[in-house]
């Protein structure tokens, strides 16, 4: 096969940096696939900003359709993100035989299910190494290192944002707002970061992961989220008082007849590399019954480290098209017809340790009031501690418990947070000490 041709929609920050990478690294590219990878079309509704790259006359056009249905174009790199137009380009180009490449995570979590039907029933392959994990290889490590291996968990710091925001408070002792602010200045926070702060970006990346390791239907809608903003600096000190740090963690677990998934902060252990990630920096563990243990770390964001990842999802392709070896590799690591409609655990089903942080009236009886509820409960103290820090009248007190069910604490949590000797509605952090 000659020249391999290759268009992209979307020059933004991802966009241009695939462009960028493609022409000034295109030797080495180009000798590592064995094939020319020529960029024929880049289309964006903006032709007349400064990308800070040079193309080609005719390349830089503002025609998604024309881009889409030349025949010449082997390769569809969708960079424009979102749901919208961003799907319905990506199946007309699935529709017309084009091989796709995508960072979109949100769009794969939400419409994954069909827009990877489509592919398969098109015989075309769609590629999303990028959608998780930015330059770290985790999608490509599951479905061709880890071919031998049944999953058994997956535990990942995916959000770069929120990694920053709890780094920051942990660091420098920041209220959650100014390392907000600061993670904004630097370029790792949009101007509206609710996906990222609520944990909702992270949901998106392991719905996809799940489906991945574990042979199932791509499933959003059962995973627990929760974000970072209720954290505080006082519980990120005592913390680590304790010895964990707190961590905005993607958590999956292999039960057989269900998946455990949830996201959410989370307190582990700072003898745990996990715990050691800081700043933007993303990280992800996997364990499987044939390598036990394994951590992939990276940049999980950003422009370069983000078009690194397409650019080895386009090699692929591109060596696949070389050998007409399309489908080679299943879409969703599984082979279709084994992909089952695997159940994702109630939160209320999960069992884990916890941390409780109540704030209380400073007078005799109140741990046994406290320690009442949840023992009627089956909640079990695993140890006490009570801080003789007044705030407004009232004093902390911190509790951490053996395992117990979520149903249980939510219940005890509610019957706690009325009783006339607490000030303030209870934090809760799980606690995950075998990660």
């Amino acid at each position: 096969m000659g020249d391999i041709n290759i268009g992209i929609l979307g020059c933004g920050t991802v966009g241009t940096g695939v462009a960028k990478l493609l022409m000034e690294n295109s030797d080495i590219i180009n000798a590592r696939v064995g094939s020319k990878l020529h960029l024929k079309y880049v289309a964006d509704i903006d032709t007349k900003t400064d990308r800070g790259i040079t193309f080609e006359k005719g390349v830089f056009i503002d025609d998604a359709a024309k881009l889409i249905n030349d025949p010449d174009i082997d390769i569809v790199v969708e960079t424009i993100g979102g749901e919208g137009i961003a799907k319905k380009l990506m199946l007309d180009a699935i529709n017309n035989g084009k091989h796709v490449v995508t960072a979109n995570k949100a769009l794969l979590a939400k419409h994954g299910n069909e827009v990877l039907g489509a592919a398969a029933e098109n015989g075309v392959d769609l590629a999303y190494e990028a959608s998780v994990g930015g330059c770290m290889p985790i999608i490509k490590s599951i479905r061709e290192s880890l071919v031998g291996n049944r999953i058994e968990s997956m535990t990942g710091i995916l959000n770069g944002t929120c990694n920053y925001i709890l780094s920051k408070i942990t660091d420098d002792g920041s209220e959650f707002e100014t390392a907000l602010k600061g993670a904004q200045k630097n370029g790792y926070a949009e101007a509206d970061p609710t996906l990222d702060i609520e944990g909702f970006d992270t949901a998106h990346k392991l719905a996809i992961l799940i489906s991945l390791a574990y042979g199932m239907n791509i499933n959003l809608d059962d995973i627990y989220v929760e974000g970072v903003t209720k954290i505080t600096p006082m519980d990120i000190d005592l913390a680590s008082q304790f010895g964990y740090k707190i961590k905005l963690l993607a958590i999956s677990k292999n039960l057989e007849d269900a998946v455990e998934a949830r996201v959410h902060p989370t307190m582990i252990p700072c003898n745990n590399l996990l715990s050691n990630v800081n700043g933007s920096l993303n990280a992800i563990t996997v364990t499987g019954d044939a390598v036990g243990d394994m951590m992939l770390y990276g940049h999980g964001a950003g422009m370069m480290p983000t078009a690194s990842a397409i650019i080895s999802d386009i090699a692929d392709i591109a060596r696949n098209l070389k050998h007409n070896a399309t489908g080679r590799i299943p879409l969703l690591s599984f082979q279709q017809k084994k992909i089952k409609s695997i159940p994702i655990l109630p939160i209320d089903e999960t069992r884990t340790n916890y941390y409780f942080r109540f704030f209380v009236k400073d007078q005799p009886g109140v741990l046994s009031r406290i320690a009442g509820v949840l023992g009627n409960n089956d909640i079990s103290i695993q140890s006490v501690h009570q801080k003789g820090r007044k705030s407004g009248g009232s004093v902390p007190i911190v509790m951490l418990t053996h395992k117990a069910k979520e149903a249980s604490v939510k219940i005890a949590m509610a019957e706690i947070e009325v009783l006339d000797i607490v000030s303030d509605k209870p934090m809760l952090i799980r606690i995950e000490d075998e990660i």
